[in-house]
This record gives C-alpha cells, sequence and structure tokens, in this order.
C-alpha cells in the first residue's frame, strides 16, 4: 500500500532551519509540511553543545518570544579556554548576547511555533527517496511510515534533513549548480553528556572550552543552570570515536566539580566544519542549515544561522512558486542572501581551520596563553587585519618566542579577508558561478600555499 499528499512546499527534518523555512511559508499562506523521521515524543531532541551566539535576534516567522522559555541561562559573556599544557586558563570577552540552552526545549518549542503558523506535520517518516522529473526538476519525496509507502508531492522541496543528507545523495544535480564538493572529511563528529552535579559550578558565566590530548578533538563544559551542565566533544570524522569519547569521560573523572554527578541524557551528531555550500539550490530544491554546511566551522555554531537560512529559503520559495518558477535561477536568490548575512564571514573563519591541520597544537597552545584575552578577543572580533604587528608590538614581551607564529597568522588572516572580499562579490545568476569559483579556488590556493595545509577542497 501506498499513500501520497500533495502540498506547495515539504520539508524534511524538523530542526532550527526546517521549521523557520515551514512556519515562513505557512504564514504567507502556502501549504506546506514538515516530515520528520522521529516520533512526536523525540521531535526536537537533538544533539548539540546548547550554547547559542546572536540570542537577541531571531526571524519573526517564529519570534524570540516564542522559544524564550528554553534559554536556562543568558548570564554567559565569555570563553573561558583550560590550557593544560601551559597550566593556564585564558578568559576571552565575547560581544553580543549570548545564551545556553535546553536545546530538547527549544526544539518542541519551534515545532510549537510551525504549527501554530500553519505547518502539518508527518512524523515515524523516513525519507527514503527524491522523486524528479525528465528534466531533473525534484517534485516530492518519498518514504516509508510503518512499513506503508508515504509519497509527497511539492512544488519546492526543502533539504533540512541534516548533516550529510540521504536526499542529496539521491538526488540528480547534474543540470545545476547545486555544490557537490562534499567529503565526510569536511564534518566533526560529536557526542554531548547532560551531567547534573551535586554543587554549583564556579564558572556559570562562560563557556569552557579544553583541547583533547588528540589534535583533532576539542572539550567543551556549558553550564544550562549552576549544576546542569552540557559536556562533550568534537572531533573530525577522520579520529577514532570511541578513545575520544574515553578522553571526555577521563576528564570529568578528574573535575572534582563533576565528583557525585549524574548522567541525564546522551546523544552524538555530526556537524559541518567546512565553508558554506557554493549554492544550495537546484531546480525545485532548496537546502537549508546543516543540510547546506551553515554552521560556524570553527565552533559548531548553527541555531541562529539555520533560523535565517529557512526563513530566507521559505521567502525565496513562496516567491518562486508565485511567479510559477521554481528552477535553480528563480531560486538563487536565496545564495546571495545567505551568503552576505553569514556566509561570507563563515568562509573566512573556515580559513582557520585550514590552518589548524598544519600547526602543532602545543605551539598554538602556548601562543594563545601568553596574549591578554582582552585583547585576543579584539583581534578576533574586530573584523580587522590586527592579528599581527599590532598585536605583537603589544605583547611583545608576554609574546616573546612566538614572533613567528603571530605573523603566520597575521599573512592567514590577511588571505582570510580577502576570501571575505570575495565572498562579497558571489554572483547574481547562476551563469556567473563558474568564473566565481575559479577565482575563489585560486585564494585557496595561496592560503593553502601559506599555512602549509594539505588542500581541504
Amino acid at each position: 500500500m501506498s499513500t501520497s499528499h500533495e502540498y506547495d512546499v515539504v520539508v524534511v527534518g524538523a530542526g532550527t532551519a526546517g521549521c523557520y523555512a515551514a512556519a515562513t511559508v505557512a504564514r504567507e499562506g502556502l501549504d506546506v509540511a514538515i516530515v520528520e523521521r522521529k516520533t512526536a515524543e523525540e521531535a526536537g531532541h537533538i544533539a548539540c553543545g546548547d550554547a547559542l551566539k546572536g540570542a537577541d535576534a531571531f526571524p519573526e516567522s517564529i519570534p524570540k518570544s516564542q522559544i524564550e522559555d528554553s534559554f536556562t541561562n543568558t548570564g554567559v559573556d565569555h570563553g573561558r579556554f583550560e590550557i593544560p599544557q601551559e597550566d593556564t586558563v585564558l578568559d576571552i570577552p565575547v560581544p553580543g548576547e549570548l545564551a545556553v540552552i535546553d536545546r530538547w526545549e527549544y526544539g518542541r518549542l519551534i515545532i510549537e511555533g510551525a504549527e501554530n503558523a500553519g505547518t502539518e506535520f508527518h512524523y515515524d517518516t523516513v525519507v527514503q527517496d527524491v522523486v524528479q522529473d525528465d528534466d531533473d526538476t525534484v517534485t516530492g519525496v518519498r518514504g516509508k511510515r510503518n512499513g506503508e509507502v508515504v509519497e509527497f508531492e511539492a512544488d519546492v522541496v526543502v533539504d533540512g534533513a541534516g548533516s550529510l543528507s540521504i536526499l542529496q545523495d539521491k538526488t540528480d544535480f547534474s543540470n545545476s549548480r547545486f555544490d557537490t564538493n562534499v567529503s565526510y572529511s569536511q564534518f566533526c563528529s560529536a557526542y554531548r553528556e547532560i551531567v547534573e552535579v551535586p554543587e554549583p559550578v564556579e564558572w556559570d558565566d562562560a563557556l569552557v572550552f579544553k583541547p583533547t590530548e588528540r589534535a583533532a578533538g576539542y572539550l567543551w563544559y556549558f553550564p544550562r543552570t549552576e549544576t546542569t551542565i552540557n559536556a562533550g566533544l568534537g572531533f573530525q570524522m577522520n579520529e577514532e570515536p570511541m578513545k575520544l569519547v574515553d578522553d571526555l569521560k577521563r576528564d570529568l573523572r578528574d573535575r572534582p566539580e563533576f565528583e557525585g554527578g549524574e548522567v541525564k541524557d546522551k546523544l552524538g551528531a555530526a556537524l559541518p566544519t567546512r565553508r558554506p555550500y557554493d549554492s544550495a539550490v537546484a531546480d525545485g530544491f532548496v537546502a537549508v542549515g546543516d543540510a547546506a554546511g551553515h554552521v560556524n566551522p570553527t565552533t559548531g555554531g548553527g541555531i541562529a544561522g539555520a533560523a535565517y537560512a529557512g526563513t530566507y529559503a521559505g521567502e525565496q520559495a513562496v516567491r518562486a512558486i508565485s511567479e510559477g518558477d521554481v528552477s535553480e535561477e528563480a531560486l538563487w536568490h536565496y545564495n546571495e542572501r545567505v551568503m552576505d548575512h553569514f556566509g561570507a564571514r563563515y568562509a573566512g573563519l573556515d580559513v582557520y581551520n585550514v590552518l589548524s591541520t598544519a600547526v602543532d597544537v602545543d605551539d598554538l597552545m602556548g601562543l594563545l596563553a601568553s596574549l591578554p584575552g582582552e585583547k585576543l578577543a579584539e583581534a578576533l572580533y574586530s573584523g580587522t587585519t590586527s592579528f599581527g604587528p599590532t598585536l605583537l608590538a603589544k605583547t611583545a614581551k608576554d609574546s616573546f618566542g612566538y614572533w613567528g607564529q603571530i605573523l603566520h597568522f597575521y599573512k592567514t588572516k590577511n588571505l582570510a579577508d580577502e576570501l571575505m572580499e570575495h565572498y562579497a562579490r558571489y554572483p547574481r545568476r547562476p551563469e556567473a558561478l563558474d568564473v566565481w569559483q575559479e577565482q575563489r579556488d585560486a585564494l585557496m590556493d595561496d592560503i593553502y600555499e601559506v599555512t602549509g595545509a594539505d588542500p581541504k577542497y
């Protein structure tokens, strides 16, 4: 047996990007459904660090007031970097509004917000295939629910199915510019535990980071409350996950504040640590959030970006449907808005991921330990090329012995700035993408040469 449904827009995945896309479409009066593989009870339960940068601004399709009850700690204002190699702790102020959230509660609230806007939900449905017509335009998706085949027809399909989405494996993109230069090595695996500790931690106003004993991983401790801690780790997918999970468990055992703690929840996931897709649209198809690389590649933070990407995708889908044209060209402006808002910045930040693969971790930790947190924060967040001679001059005494590394970072930052300037010239039509990519790739060749890193793309 099989069942068929028809909508203007079908969204796969009830995450942040999917819910905001659906809510945006529904508020414009179109028929929209979200297809979600989890049950209604489990939907919204997603592995996450729970830290939210940019908590002060969210798109109005699901307003901030809808999700504020999930903000459990709005008192965090800095990063606390533990550097065991140097036996030191570095505090770095973080500008803008930060919050640590209860991700499952947040997930429930955005689903409720999408429902309130008029979105229909189909839970317990595993999408297994994409439907395309003779011209390769995506016209729907096909999946299974309780052993029964279910097909969803739509003018536009929004892929919010997360990292390494199966929809992209199943879609023929040969007639589009959709980014297929995607490899598992450009992604990170993450694992986290929610731990309830008996006494308040001293660092409930900070996001705590610590490198693992292996170069490719890092630990985090994010306080939802004074006694509820999101403890987790991230590592590149080419590392052995269980050995890194052992690093987390060992560190938890060694921390006195976690003595007597109780693990309330465990979960793992994959997330992009790469630049945003060069193009996330094809005929009848748009990818959003993790499914399009819309994550800060240096921190894994993706909630705010996903909310806006979903909103932009929803708005562009509505416009395309109203004009009777859902082609790649008709959906292209979505790419432009993403690159203009955060995509260019994320592409620039990805340069530092590239650099990290060619830098000795002990040298990097030693350099960070030698720099004052305020000056480092200024260099990281000012948006200028101040990470270099200026910082070197201000910290000459403490940073002696690391001048070569500082100048290396300075040259890299200059190239990252050039790359962001190039992204500011993102093409306004699909036909111009090839030339833009050639110029971008030439900049990346310079970055690989300066950093000494192996090519990532």
